[in-house]
């Protein structure tokens, strides 16, 4: 599930370092609107750095508090588990023509991936994982200047790859989309350890079980050249998407799953960092973007606030 930025238009990067000065001029440098004013709430369409006042955050954990209380009933969780994939396949299915995101915000956020198709760029290989209907490749390649570059697109629902295969653009002399589970033991046979230039996993990891995530950066990290960049972006605590999950949807804690069936996790800027840093003897990660993207997203004919909170980052490995 991809977010929604047409609301708000972005023009500029809306995502703050968690270590940046919130309120001076990092906060100023990105995002292109800030909420100064309470009563000019509705006068946009969006809001960007937005926090939350302590009755909102209040809000917020007595509505997970409930979900905790109310889990999905024991006998009935197994099947969430058990393959996964065959959830986003239904989604797919009924989804059809109809799931395809025009993500506009890829070059804001992310430049350095559209570094790779500049002509002279060099050879350059890049791997969307999750890649649904090829979201990310298909953008990029549509962009692309350099002769040289190569995108493999992977996702565990095979419905998603055959979408991408039989795309019209699909060109198997610049791309190749396969089935593949980010959480397998083994890399994919298409690649090679150590050739990958960039890795791009956008609302990827919070699909997976808490459990599976080191064995999803051990393969990231395999596949990956020394000094090559993951490029990260999924749902934040206490997302409108956490918040609006009725009983009985919670697997365990920040775990859910929705009215189709598929999981989602929702993360701190401190669980990413620990998940893509490792041990200390033993580093995988250099941070070099740790940050929140909070934006308030209003319906002014409603008189509607919705908080949407979404982590973005950016990982060397080393």
């Amino acid at each position: 599930m991809d977010e929604n930025v047409e609301a708000g238009k972005k023009r500029t990067s809306s995502a703050l370092d968690v270590e940046g000065d919130r309120n001076g001029e990092e906060a100023k440098k990105f995002g292109s609107r800030l909420l100064k004013e309470e009563n000019d709430v509705f006068t946009h369409n969006a809001w960007d750095h937005v926090d939350w006042d302590e009755e909102q955050e209040k809000m917020a954990k007595e509505a997970v508090n409930t979900q905790l209380e109310n889990p999905v009933p024991l006998e009935e969780q197994e099947q969430y588990y058990k393959n996964p994939a065959e959830y986003w396949n239904e989604f797919y299915e009924k989804n059809e023509n109809r799931f395809f995101k025009n993500r506009n915000w890829l070059k804001i956020e992310f430049p350095e991936l559209f570094d790779a198709s500049k002509e002279g760029a060099g050879q350059k290989r890049v791997f969307e994982i999750g890649c649904g209907a090829g979201n990310t490749m298909y953008p990029l390649l549509a962009e692309n200047k350099n002769s040289e570059l190569f995108v493999y697109a992977a996702d565990y629902s095979k419905t998603a790859v055959d979408v991408v295969r039989g795309n019209k653009k699909y060109d198997t002399s610049r791309s190749l989309a396969f089935v593949w589970d980010l959480s397998s033991t083994e890399i994919p046979e298409q690649i090679e350890p150590e050739s990958l230039d960039v890795v791009v996993l956008i609302f990827i990891m919070s699909a997976l079980a808490p459990e599976q995530w080191d064995q999803a950066v051990k393969n990231i990290h395999r596949m990956l050249k020394p000094g090559g960049l993951v490029l990260f972006r999924d749902y934040g605590r206490y997302d409108l998407a956490q918040l609006r999950f009725k009983k009985h949807r919670l697997l365990k804690e920040n775990f859910y799953i929705r009215g189709d069936g598929t999981r989602v996790y929702f993360f701190t800027s401190e669980e990413i960092a620990k998940i893509f840093e490792g041990q200390e003897e033993n580093v995988l990660f250099k941070i070099e973007q740790n940050a929140v993207d909070r934006r308030l997203i209003v319906n002014r004919q409603r008189k509607l606030k919705m908080y949407r909170v979404w982590l973005q980052g950016k990982f060397r490995k080393l």
